[in-house]
């Protein structure tokens, strides 16, 4: 029969899950409280799916689109005009007035160099040439000069303080991203891939292996570093240079918080431990969750939103009896069953993996033929569930030392076959630590087909649990990989089919973001994106919600070096604005300046008009004899 240990597991907002406590038993637990209670939602409304699927209640339906509504006080159409903010991107003066002429020369100069291919192909060889000739120290002095001058903040936490300084001056705040990368060949990457991925019972062949091939480890994409648009990759060494990473971790944290009152700093869940756990267990979520959408269809609820789907839980047990299943399948649910009146969505379904304490036990998945859960894997060892447990650990002392310096965390998203274990221990994360205020930020990509589905379950859930909900939208950054890796391997291509689909699906994750912080003021986005239409859809759809600047909900980002035309007439225009700051030293971070080169080819061929303003500034300067301009803050 079905086997699933679980008490009342659905008894949500401000319970003590056990996969919670998994996360923050430690003593850091005692540092939070949460005690909120769950907020209470009205039913999603059938009048509303054209707007964008469930979750959209009553109130979203009445002011989704309507200029003037969705104000938490009721705002009016006269006052939303009254209060309307614009921001011109083609007003040069504005747009870069924190920086002085050599400075506007040096991004003309980088961005045209980046725009010969033969450049960005050789660029390694051209700067080992370079480096032989002018020697490290005066080769170092001139990336200085030049790229990573243009890119990277500087070397350390001490260094990067004036330029942090003076972009907060001009409104613009920062994402601290430490961004060295290990220099080490294909050949390295792929064998460090292969025995971080793989479990022991795989490299035995000890019983039956339950694997899909799309979370299996394979050697031809082992280097993760290809195909991606400005990522910096981590491969997994021991426990002791996870450990390494997580001091890193913890000193850019301190650096965002001793350099600015309101900052972030990036963290990537690959540099804090084995991926191979991270791979097991994105492949356990999605077998549950494919196991809820086949129970779906069996009741002729499939093609529905992810959150309309509600299965009658006697229905279920009747299919399930007719598999050969004993028991009370809807006893799984009994904590809720006054509740839910007999029916569960996917929210709830997911609720069946927080009741496993043993880390092995998430490992497991439901096997419908059988009617029985079965392990992922016939054997754990114990190293390999003390490298699981250990993950878990350094993420949540890096949470402890960011609530400490008052700095939020940005978990930054990663590939397809990692990134649904990173998103749920992020979301775990998020339930223990954003009750009070948003502490902790999830990443969802949305080149990703399912990447609404995602927002809108998560927005979902925080409704119910009565906590901050904190996104990063971004586009993507790996799908030429993605790509590559699904045809070679045989699955499903999970990126959207083109780019103008993928802007459709940003856009809406973003505009059902925006209605729910204009109805609950209890979610908050960044728009992280160098595209100017949706930055001005954001602001429209902000002015039509009655939403403003000062709320500090809705957030902008881009990278640091690029789209300055954007970042800060917003910065100046009272939005909240931050830049990502890598930073490390020059040698060091070379390697992922190279790769950042190599994929950013096409946005900088097509930074035609980030030149053009460029140089009417530089212009402008010169005819009104500003050419000497220094910036005063």
């Amino acid at each position: 029969m079905f086997h699933a240990k679980t008490v009342p597991a659905l008894t949500r907002a401000g319970a003590d899950f056990p996969f919670k406590r998994l996360l923050s038993s430690r003593r850091l637990r005692s540092t939070v409280t949460s005690t909120s209670t769950s907020a209470t939602q009205a039913e999603p409304q059938d009048d509303v799916s054209s707007r964008g699927g469930a979750g959209h209640d009553s109130a979203r339906s009445e002011c989704a689109g309507q200029p003037g509504r969705g104000g938490r006080d009721g705002t009016t159409t006269a006052t939303a005009a009254a209060n309307e903010i614009s921001v011109d991107f083609d007003q040069t003066q504005e747009a870069y007035k924190s920086k002085d002429s050599l400075e506007l020369l040096r991004s003309l100069v980088v961005f045209k160099l980046c725009s010969y291919d033969f450049l960005v192909d050789k660029n390694k060889e051209i700067m080992d040439i370079g480096t032989k000739l002018l020697g490290p120290r005066t080769f170092n002095q001139f990336m200085k000069m030049t790229f990573y001058g243009q890119f990277v903040a500087g070397e350390d936490h001490m260094a990067i303080r004036p330029l942090i300084q003076k972009n907060q001056a001009f409104g613009v705040g920062s994402v601290l991203d430490y961004s060295v990368e290990e220099d080490i060949s294909q050949e390295e990457a792929e064998q460090k891939e292969m025995d971080s991925c793989v479990a022991a019972a795989e490299k035995e062949s000890k019983g039956e292996d339950y694997r899909e091939k799309k979370y299996k480890a394979h050697k031809q994409f082992g280097d993760r570093r290809g195909g991606v648009t400005g990522a910096r990759t981590y491969f997994y060494a021991n426990e002791a240079k996870c450990d390494q990473h997580m001091e890193t971790f913890i000193k850019c944290i301190k650096a965002s918080g001793g350099s600015s009152m309101d900052g972030f700093s990036a963290v990537k869940m690959t540099a804090l431990g084995r991926p191979q756990f991270l791979l097991q267990f994105s492949e356990v979520l999605v077998k549950w969750r494919r196991f809820f959408t086949f129970l779906a269809s069996q009741q002729g609820k499939d093609g529905m939103e992810a959150l309309e789907q509600r299965l009658e839980l006697k229905q279920v047990q009747e299919f399930l009896t007719k598999l050969g299943v004993e028991g009370d399948f809807s006893g799984w649910f009994s904590g809720r069953k006054e509740e839910c009146s007999g029916t569960i969505d996917v929210l709830d379904w997911s609720s069946l993996i927080d009741d496993r304490t043993k880390i092995s036990d998430l490992l497991v998945v439901p096997n419908v033929e059988l009617g029985k859960l079965e392990p992922l894997l016939e054997t754990f060892t114990t190293e390999e569930e003390g490298q699981m447990k250990r993950m878990l650990q350094r993420m949540d002392v890096l949470v402890k030392h960011a609530m400490e310096n008052g700095v939020r965390l940005m978990v930054d998203a990663e590939q397809t076959y990692f990134q649904p274990a990173i998103s749920r221990l992020t979301l775990e994360m998020q339930r223990i630590y954003n009750r009070e205020k948003p502490v902790i930020f999830n990443t969802y990509q949305c080149y990703l087909k399912e990447a609404y589905d995602n927002v809108t379950m998560d927005v979902e859930l925080s409704r119910r649990e009565g906590w901050h909900f904190a996104a990063k939208l971004v586009r993507g950054a790996y799908m030429y990989q993605e790509r590559e890796r699904a045809e070679e391997i045989g699955y499903e291509d999970p990126i959207n089919p083109d780019y103008e689909s993928t802007n459709r699906m940003y856009h809406r994750c973003l505009d059902y973001v925006l209605d729910e912080i204009a109805l609950n003021g209890n979610a908050n986005v960044m728009v992280a994106s160098h595209n100017e239409d949706t930055v001005k859809h954001t602001l429209r759809r902000m002015n039509e919600l009655g939403l403003v600047p000062t709320d500090n909900k809705v957030y902008f980002g881009q990278l640091l070096g690029m789209c300055d035309q954007i970042s800060f007439p917003l910065g100046q225009a009272g939005f909240p604005v931050y830049k990502y700051v890598p930073y490390g030293p020059v040698n060091e971070v070379m390697p992922y300046l190279s790769r950042r080169a190599q994929e950013n080819r096409g946005f900088m061929r097509g930074a035609q008009k980030e030149r053009e303003l460029l140089w009417q500034e530089l212009k402008r300067r010169l005819a009104s004899g500003e050419l000497l301009y220094r910036p005063a803050y």
